[in-house]
Parts: structure tokens; C-alpha cells; sequence
């Protein structure tokens, strides 16, 4: 089976602060892959460098077979007519209804007419279960209903690739659950490609065919659901877990309390 993006040897950071390091992952096509890890352990980034929004100091990031920081402005604008997004809080246009904020890429990227743009955009929420809300505005649905219209968005364009930044933060149980069983069933139906960076344990083991930890911009575990679950690795573990002690810092690195705040330590 073939890799619909392939990273290679990533290097990527702001200034002196180094975010990934020496990153080899591949995302095979029909397939969810998880990328998970603690809070600002580097996942957002991947998925900016995979969309285009930044470039990488070294190494390469490929989509369908093009080198991702090769390209110029009007190349990316067409490589990401392929990839479909789910922000981590939805970030639906507030003046538009939920019928328009799904029909927007349809406008913005097709000459579809209206006639035929309204087909496809109650077929999409008819899928994540929201058709009959189709007149209502953003303000007008909870925050559960709100992710799905931005699921609905997200396929819109039946995308080759589709990557869903923390999909289940904030949902209640139910919610996550169903916005879990709809990011499987979509990625099936579309056969399509699907990275899902998330820090829920349980609905990401529930759907995902691969996993990769990163901790302090490097992989440091991956494998199946399965293998993950009886893995032995500290890191692991501690994640999986949710262990308080283990080899992931609650702290942030740098200085300790007493350097920054100047105090010697006490002679007896």
C-alpha cells in the first residue's frame, strides 16, 4: 500500500527553540493514522507543515508524490483543494448559517451551481446527522453540533486527506463517541487518508489503524492500537495510562524555581 504523505528526516523550530527533530512518519492511503503526545510536544505543527502554512529548516514533507516546501503559493492552493481540516474549535464562519459554512469551499473552489451545491451540502450534514439544523447560526448550536458542521465543512470536497486537530476536546462522552465513529465511517466511505492528533486515549485507540507518540518533537513510540496498549515503554505507558509520574515533565525544561527566582540554596 502506498503512502499518500510521507515525511523524511524533519527538522523544524522557532529560533533557538527546536520543535521537531529528525521526524520519519508515513501515512498510508485508506488509513487513520493517530499522532498523539502531551501538550506541546509538536503535533499542531505537523499538521501546518503538511498544509503548507510553514516550511521545514531540513528535511522533506511529501503529499501524493509532491514535495510540500517546493511549492509556491498557486500550487499549495491546489494541493489543499485534496485535504479537508477540523480545527481544534471548529472555527465556523459566525455571520454564516450552517448551510453556508458548509457550502463555502463548494463556492470558493468548484463552479458547481446552486442547485447542485445544495444537494451535496444537505447530503454532508445529512451524514454527521445535522440536516434539519441547516438554517440555524453558529450561536444557535451547542459545541458538539458545532464540530460536526465543521466536519461536514471539512469533507465538503470529498478530500484525498483529511486531518482533525484535537476533535474530541471539550465534547461530552456521547458526543465523542459519535464524532469518533464519524471521523471512521467518513475516512471508509471516502477512502481517503486520515491523521487524527488528539490526546484522548480511548477514541483514538477505538478507530485509528497506527499511532504515533512524539514527546519533545520526537517519536519516540509507534505501532498498532494493540501493540500501544501492551507496550512496555515508560513513555507509553505513563500516556496511555495517564499516570502522574513517569518520564513526561509536568514542568516546562528551563531553569528551576530557585534560579529564577535568585535564591542560593541554604548553607547548614
Amino acid at each position: 500500500m502506498s503512502n499518500l504523505v510521507e515525511i523524511r528526516d524533519l527538522q523544524f523550530g522557532y529560533g533557538q527553540r527546536t520543535i521537531l527533530s529528525g521526524l520519519r512518519m508515513d501515512f498510508p492511503r485508506g488509513k487513520v493514522i493517530a499522532v498523539m503526545g502531551g501538550s506541546g510536544s509538536g503535533k499542531t505543527t505537523i499538521l501546518r507543515l503538511i498544509g503548507g502554512q510553514i516550511r521545514p529548516q531540513q528535511g522533506t514533507v511529501a503529499v501524493d508524490g509532491q514535495q510540500i516546501q517546493q511549492m509556491d503559493n498557486a500550487g499549495l492552493y491546489q494541493m489543499r483543494r485534496k485535504m479537508g481540516m477540523l480545527f481544534q474549535h471548529g472555527a465556523l464562519f459566525t455571520d454564516l448559517s450552517v448551510f453556508d459554512n458548509v457550502a463555502f469551499p463548494m463556492r470558493e473552489h468548484t463552479d458547481l451551481s446552486e442547485a447542485m451545491i445544495r444537494d451535496l451540502v444537505m447530503l454532508k450534514l445529512h451524514a454527521v446527522g445535522l440536516r434539519n439544523a441547516a438554517q440555524l447560526m453558529p450561536s444557535e448550536i451547542s459545541g458538539g453540533m458545532a464540530r460536526r458542521v465543521a466536519l461536514a465543512r471539512a469533507v465538503a470536497l470529498d478530500p484525498q486527506l483529511m486531518m482533525y486537530d484535537e476533535p474530541f476536546a471539550g465534547l461530552d462522552p456521547i458526543s465523542m463517541g459519535v464524532t469518533a465513529n464519524l471521523i471512521r465511517n467518513l475516512n471508509n466511505a471516502l477512502g481517503s487518508t486520515t491523521i487524527l492528533v488528539s490526546h484522548d486515549v480511548h477514541e483514538s485507540f477505538a478507530i485509528a489503524d497506527y499511532i504515533y507518540f512524539l514527546s519533545q518533537g520526537k517519536i519516540v513510540a509507534e505501532g498498532t492500537p494493540q501493540q500501544m496498549q501492551a507496550s512496555e515503554d515508560p513513555y507509553v505507558k505513563q500516556f496511555v495510562h495517564a499516570e502522574a509520574d513517569g518520564p513526561v515533565p509536568f514542568h516546562y525544561p528551563g531553569q528551576s524555581l530557585r534560579d529564577g527566582l535568585g535564591l542560593k540554596e541554604r548553607v547548614s
